[in-house]
């Protein structure tokens, strides 16, 4: 199980932390925040297209492929159901994900080709497109020493 936890206090200013690592969400300054960091809706843009990134990688290196670096654009565009004639689903909204990549070295075209299918099946693209489920918990705000003295 991955564990990160997240920290919000008085403003839009979110620090998150796992492991050794710590950064910062906000909204930008038109929408009441600070900008001090990406919004958490640009952070999962960039988690996808980074484990897009990093899948390829690893592919490239096992097949000993020339892959001297990756470029991908990562963008969302929200549709309303009747506007995304593809969708016949419940939802009343379709995002679509939208990933431009480009794959840098002296590749074949079948290697690349083959790269861009590897990246599609990235684990965070697995996550997005399999069914999730979500369980939020109400825990209690009382300080830990509180709690543990009972």
């Amino acid at each position: 199980m991955r564990n990160v936890k997240v920290r919000l206090d008085g403003s839009y200013q979110t620090t998150i932390a796992t492991r050794n690592h710590v950064w910062v969400a906000d909204e930008p300054v038109d929408s009441g925040g600070s900008d001090v960091g990406p919004t958490p809706m640009e952070m999962l843009l960039g988690a996808l297209g980074a484990c897009a990134a990093i899948t390829a990688r690893m592919y490239a290196q096992r097949k000993g492929w020339p892959l001297e670096g990756v470029e991908i654009d990562v963008t969302i565009e929200k549709f309303k159901k009747d506007e995304y004639p593809a969708y016949s689903g419940e939802s009343d909204v379709v995002n679509e994900l939208r990933q431009r990549m480009v794959f840098h070295g002296p590749l074949t075209d079948e290697q690349r080709e083959r790269l861009l299918e590897i990246a599609g099946r990235c684990p965070v693209h697995r996550v997005l497109t399999q069914p999730n489920f979500m369980i939020e918990e109400l825990l209690t705000d009382e300080p830990a020493s509180a709690s543990t003295a009972q």
